[in-house]
């Protein structure tokens, strides 16, 4: 929505009309409401929290910030939380719990009934970004002795309260997923026909384990085209399902931590508004260190070539730009090579044939950047054929030597065991700087000093 419409809303609460608020708040979307919410002050959150229409109050409160919703909890009567609880998924409870202080934990649970408590906290105890940390139960379960008319009837009563109905997910008597089945094959076949008739089980069935990591289950979910991920136990008995929603999320928190690791800094899970300064100095003071002290070869180097900068300063002049195009070519190179690793299109077996078309590509853009740069001195000037002729073959060695390092660090780090993303950005920079330095002056004692 416009930040005209909120403004229009949040008047309407400051002249206490809450009935016209009421009658417009129930016609907007919820996660629109979970947004203007955000952005009213504190001392409306509640009041107007309680204005919403209790069929989507559950909705709005899962699409809030923790923030926002750790106030409410600390605002509302018991008997009030526990119907929010209630009619909120299992799933969006538990990522809500994971956020907020023991406190507050210790009594959302307090006013949730025996069972729900014990299910909330038996996904609290899966470790964080696992797939049992983020899925539901809350799944349309059909056992296989079932014919389609008997299907449709369970999931008309049961269906209300799960989170989508849209794939169904057929167990034998052990619990043990034995097929999939989506709603439109149900809805079109014959009302007797036995649902190990029409189930999908004469294919792979495509599931993760509790244990499996949340990125395992992005990429199924990306590779497969699914809606919902079956989540299984060691003995593949069926206990929840991660669906489309949850699976965005955890795209969208892997892509954002990727990019804080390819600028180096430690990732959080807080918005940037909302993590405190000394916490945004630690997470980012270690690698600035680290990179700090790693430029002291680069110092180093340059140190003992004083001499012969001394004797040609036209050199000095054309080093920010071999470091710049060094620190490109390698970071165009080493982007494509973890996001071709993120997504499972390259394997740590590929290095040589990566290497080999790197070399290829490097020869092509170094031969245009190097005559390229030689024409450009040659119209600048500031110096003599020679020395145009030593900036320009380091410009060519340097492409070359980029991209071989920008393959290189980030399939590295994978055979460590390390994130590739690590070896991107600054430190991937600070190692080419080195890299390009060396081959420089190497070239110009070579030529010049004679």
């Amino acid at each position: 929505m416009e930040e005209k419409e909120f403004e229009e809303l949040e008047a309407l609460l400051e002249q206490n009309k809450f009935t016209v608020l009421h009658s417009l708040l129930k016609e907007m979307n919820p996660v629109d409401i979970a947004d203007f919410l955000g952005s009213i002050d504190e001392k409306y959150l509640v009041v107007t929290f309680r204005i919403l229409p209790k069929d989507i109050s559950a909705d709005v409160f899962s699409y809030m910030d923790s923030d926002s919703q750790e106030n409410i909890v600390r605002s509302i009567t018991d008997s009030e939380l526990h119907r929010l609880v209630e009619d909120m998924y299992i799933d969006d409870t538990v990522d809500f719990l994971e956020d907020v202080p023991a406190n507050v934990v210790t009594r959302v649970l307090k006013a949730t009934d025996p069972k729900t408590r014990e299910t909330i906290n038996r996904f609290l105890n899966y470790a964080e970004d696992t797939a049992g940390s983020i899925m539901t139960t809350e799944m349309v379960q059909l056992h296989t002795h079932l014919n389609a008319s008997e299907a449709i009837e369970q999931i008309r009563k049961t269906g209300i309260d799960k989170e989508t109905i849209y794939t169904c997910y057929c167990i034998d008597e052990k619990r043990h997923l034995v097929g999939i089945l989506d709603l439109k094959d149900l809805l079109l076949c014959e009302p007797n026909t036995k649902l190990t008739d029409i189930m999908d089980d004469d294919k792979q069935i495509i599931s993760v384990t509790t244990h499996d990591d949340q990125e395992t289950v992005a990429d199924l979910a990306r590779k497969y085209d699914l809606l919902s991920v079956p989540v299984t136990d060691s003995e593949n008995r069926l206990v929840g399902i991660i669906t489309i929603d949850d699976i965005v999320d955890i795209i969208e928190e892997e892509n954002t931590e990727d990019f804080e690791k390819m600028a180096l800094l430690s990732p959080s899970d807080d918005t940037y508004l909302k993590t405190g300064v000394f916490k945004m100095s630690k997470n980012r003071i270690i690698w600035l260190v680290i990179l700090m002290i790693s430029a002291t070869l680069t110092a180093q180097i340059i140190s003992k070539k004083e001499m012969l900068l001394a004797d040609f300063a036209f050199l000095i002049s054309a080093m920010p730009m071999l470091m710049g195009t060094g620190g490109n070519a390698g970071s165009q190179v080493s982007t494509l090579i973890i996001r071709g690793l993120a997504l499972g299109e390259l394997k740590i077996r590929d290095y040589f044939r990566i290497v080999f078309k790197e070399i290829r590509v490097a020869l092509c853009c170094a031969t245009v950047l190097a005559v390229l740069n030689f024409l450009r001195l040659m119209i600048v000037g500031g110096g003599d054929y020679l020395q145009y002729f030593v900036v320009s073959a380091a410009m060519f060695l340097t492409v070359l030597i980029a991209n071989v390092i920008g393959c290189t660090l980030p399939i590295l780090a994978r055979l460590v065991k390390l994130d590739p993303a690590l070896m991107a950005g600054p430190l991937l920079s600070t190692i080419v700087d080195a890299a390009t330095l060396s081959i420089y002056f190497a070239i110009a004692q070579f030529v010049l000093m004679r």
